[in-house]
């Protein structure tokens, strides 16, 4: 078991620092805030809330302010380039290339990100995912299915095409997600 600070309390800050407050929110009470927490706080300062937007856009307002790189994982790591990407304002023909992205995120969030990758296609960009979730891969344009298994029983294209045009490919084992319903089923 460890123990906090007796002199900080674990907060990592002098007394004197804490003393320092916005709002009265001193900078230990700043970093615990989720990202949703912080848009909502900071809600005037459009300067700070422009890039924790696009931080929530991408899935990451459960995200506290403080939390630690090492913590973050994989996909939240792509999707904290993506949303510094974003903020970017490019206009397009730019390839994105994100490998699991929607990895830990709730359905709510996984519909957000898509809606945000959308958005990236319609300005002219492209976006390749490498994906597992059936409802990312129900959104794409085009699919490339690998297989017919994983690791050295896969790497062969065995179907590739719309959701529709693998949903009536027989040699398309995600092809039979993609029948009327058979997602929901």
């Amino acid at each position: 078991m460890t123990w906090p600070c007796h002199i900080c309390n674990g907060t990592r800050y002098r007394p004197e620092i804490l003393q320092i407050t916005f709002r009265e929110k001193n900078i230990a009470d700043v970093l615990d805030m989720t990202v949703s927490e912080a848009v909502h706080f900071y809600e005037s300062e459009t300067s700070i809330t422009g890039p924790l937007k696009i931080l929530e856009k991408v899935g990451m307002g459960y995200v506290t302010l403080g939390q630690s790189a090492v913590t973050i994982s994989g996909g939240e790591a792509q999707r904290i380039k993506l949303a510094k990407e974003l903020g970017r304002n490019r206009t397009g023909n730019i390839l994105y290339i994100l490998d699991e992205p929607t990895t830990g995120l709730s359905c709510v969030d996984s519909n957000r990100l898509m809606v945000v990758l959308r958005k990236l296609v319609d300005k002219g960009n492209s976006v390749l995912v490498i994906e597992h979730d059936l409802s990312v891969l129900a959104a794409c344009d085009w699919v490339i299915e690998l297989g017919p298994s994983g690791g050295s029983e896969g790497g062969e294209v065995i179907a590739e095409g719309s959701p529709d045009m693998l949903a009536n490919i027989s040699s398309s084992i995600i092809g039979t997600y993609f029948k009327k319903g058979a997602m929901y089923d």
